[in-house]
């Protein structure tokens, strides 16, 4: 995808996120985080906001540590959010493609890695602010969707933080039914490695619509859930392992 594009998503699902906490309200919970409540979404997503803006804006060349999460709620809450959103949006929008600064997955640049990383993190938690709100889902654009997968499995999930890990080897295959895309990602005890590839035998597959695995592959919502239209075919056993091991950490 192109940085515009991700630039745009990450937009729209700020204010999208936005919008629904503020009809929620910040002491509702959220399913997916247990032991939150819209206050930590708000104050988690957009500390991460101002410290990728850091990043872009002052061109850091090593990691800066996380800041503090503000004491702030309800209404001052909401405006500090939707500012720190805006700033992210302007910093993406215009830094040069020349940019320099400390990035943590592979990526063509680093304003490309700050646009994808900072558009999926948002998509996510703006996920989770709807189902806070109990209202339907908006479902990402299936390239995005892919987009967010492939950085899932082939960024997160090749760093040697990844807990996604099997005493015997065994494969687990993605394929999204919509976008044409496929991943065939080997588990072992050791880091997994992912391929866009659909060759050879696999022993477990999740298959359907980009949308649905890309909220499948965060666990929102779990694997195997008949809320979902993703398919789970062959070792039951590796989507289960999916579920309580993929947690980003």
């Amino acid at each position: 995808m192109e940085i515009t594009e991700h630039i745009k998503y990450l937009a729209t699902d700020g204010q999208l996120l936005a919008d629904a906490a503020e009809l929620t309200g910040p002491g509702a919970p959220v399913p997916a985080c247990p032991g939150w409540q819209v206050r930590d979404l708000l104050r988690h997503t957009g500390a991460v906001h101002r410290w990728a803006t850091a990043f872009v804006a002052e061109g850091y060349a090593s990691f800066r540590p996380f800041p503090d999460e503000p004491d702030l709620d309800g209404v001052e809450l909401l405006d500090w959010f939707r500012e720190g959103h805006g700033r992210l949006v302007a910093a993406l929008t215009e830094a040069s493609d020349a940019l320099e600064c400390w990035t943590f997955l592979p990526a063509p640049s680093a304003r490309a890695f700050w646009a994808r990383r900072q558009a999926h993190e948002t998509a996510v938690h703006r996920v989770d602010a709807q189902a806070a709100l109990g209202t339907d889902v908006t479902e990402p654009g299936p390239e995005f969707a892919a987009d967010g997968i492939d950085e899932l499995l082939r960024g997160f999930h090749a760093r040697e933080k990844s807990r996604v890990r099997t005493p015997e080897p065994a494969v687990l295959r993605v394929r999204t039914t919509d976008t044409g895309d496929v991943w065939t990602v080997r588990l072992s005890d050791r880091v997994p490695h992912t391929e866009r590839t659909a060759e050879g035998p696999a022993d477990c597959e999740l298959s359907g619509p980009a949308a649905q695995l890309y909220l499948t592959l965060w666990n929102r919502p779990p694997a195997g859930d008949g809320a979902t239209a993703v398919t789970v075919s062959g070792d039951q056993r590796l989507a289960h392992l999916w579920r309580e091991t993929s947690a980003i950490v």
